[in-house]
Formats: C-alpha cells, structure tokens, sequence
C-alpha cells in the first residue's frame, strides 16, 4: 500500500484510499474545476473536505501542501517517474491532469496553446472579475453604501461574458464543436458561469440573458454528468 505519511496534510485529512489522488477541496468555483475534471477523465481520486469557513487552509497541515492557502490542491501517489507529486493552483493542476489521462488537451501545439491561453483566460479575467461581483453582490461588499466598486466589476464581467460570447458564436466549446473540442477550458470556466448566476444570484445584475451563446453553452456543459457529479464534490 502507498505510503503518504511524509505529508503532513494526510495527518489531518487521513487517506482511505492512499493508492488515489488525494482532492482536497471545496465546492467552490475554483474548486469544482479540478472535481469536474476528475470526474471527466475517470481517474480514481479520494476527496477531502476543507471548510474554508472555517479557515481550515490556514493550518499548518493544509500549508504544508499549499503555502498560498487556497483550494483545491491535490496529492498525487502516482506522479512523475511513479513518485508522490503535491500540486496546487488550478490551473496547473488541469494541465497536470490532461496530461496525466491524455484528455481534453489537444495534443498539435498550436491548439495546445491555444487551449491554454483560453484557460488562462479564466484564471486571469474570469475568475478574479467574477469572484468580485460575488463579493458586492452577495457577500459583504453588498452592504457598501458606494456602488462604484460593485459597478466597476459589473461592467468588466459584462464585458468578459461578450468576450465568452463572441467565442462560442459559431462553435459549441470555447475550441470547436464536437466531443473531441471539449476542453480544460471549458471545464475551468463553466464553474464561475453556474456560480455567478446560480449562487451569486448575479444573472440579472450583469444581464446574462443578453449572451445567449454562453447560455447554450452553460446548458450544454451542465448536460454532462461528469459536471454534474462535480459541482457537487466535495460538499459541506
């Protein structure tokens, strides 16, 4: 049996199945991309729980896998050359999995980065801006008396979803149409789509109805089991 006890996170978050790649997560925007991901590529993984409520990714335990303390971070028993590999950030982490099952990457390198740049998208645009509108909309910032802020990244995720939109004018995955165009970048971005107008309640705020290309292609992804299954994982 995989042996993991050289990671300090497993002390807290113990491994039943130490032979899996360990998720260690919340259902969170960010946190979904690597649950549907997993789910997507059919490798076995063990998820974990970490309440970000309740700090939890600021123990030492969680620090110790990720000194940024963010989720969703993995451990993988199986890595590089059969050793254990702990990787963090989202987006690497959908680089490392693509590349570990050989699915949605495409392998010619010009449309390999050309994924990769849309992926990069959402990690520097989506994502951030997005989170914003979540923070004045829902959460705390809603009760600033000055709507200047909350209408600064209203704006600029408006703006954003134009960009998602012109994209998907004519294909009905950010890479092409068909199965085999269904991307890591998709499966990055359809999480901040579902939050920002399900969980943020934000549809109406940016006029989501306003970009029908995206809403297809949100109804298509959230059609897939695999997203389905991840949006759900690992859930308080």
């Amino acid at each position: 049996m995989t042996d993991l006890s050289a990671f300090p996170i497993t002390a807290r978050w113990p491994a039943q199945h130490p032979d899996r790649i360990q998720l260690y997560s919340l259902n969170t925007p960010n946190g979904v991309k690597v649950s549907i991901m997993l789910e997507e590529t059919g490798l076995p993984y063990e998820p974990h729980l970490v309440d970000i409520t309740a700090n939890e990714t600021w123990t030492p335990e969680f620090l110790s896998l990720n000194p940024n303390g963010k989720i969703p971070a993995i451990l993988d028993p199986n890595g590089p050359d059969g050793r254990p590999l702990a990787l963090w950030e989202s987006g690497a982490i959908l680089i490392y999995l693509a590349e570990k099952s050989g699915r949605f990457l495409p392998t010619d390198p010009a449309l390999r980065i050309e994924t990769i740049q849309w992926l990069m998208f959402q990690m520097a645009a989506i994502g951030p801006m997005f989170g914003q509108v979540g923070f004045f909309h829902r959460f705390a910032g809603k009760a600033f008396e000055d709507k200047r802020p909350r209408d600064r990244y209203v704006a600029e995720s408006r703006r954003l979803l134009g960009v998602l939109n012109d994209r998907l004018a004519d294909r009905d995955w950010i890479m092409g149409s068909g199965e085999d165009n269904y991307t890591i970048a998709d499966i990055a971005t359809l999480g901040w789509v579902h939050h920002l107008v399900g969980f943020y309640g934000a549809g109406d705020l940016v006029g989501y109805a306003d970009f029908s290309n995206v809403e297809a292609w949100q109804d298509r992804g959230l059609a897939r089991p695999a997203v389905q299954r991840g949006l759900l994982i690992p859930s308080k």
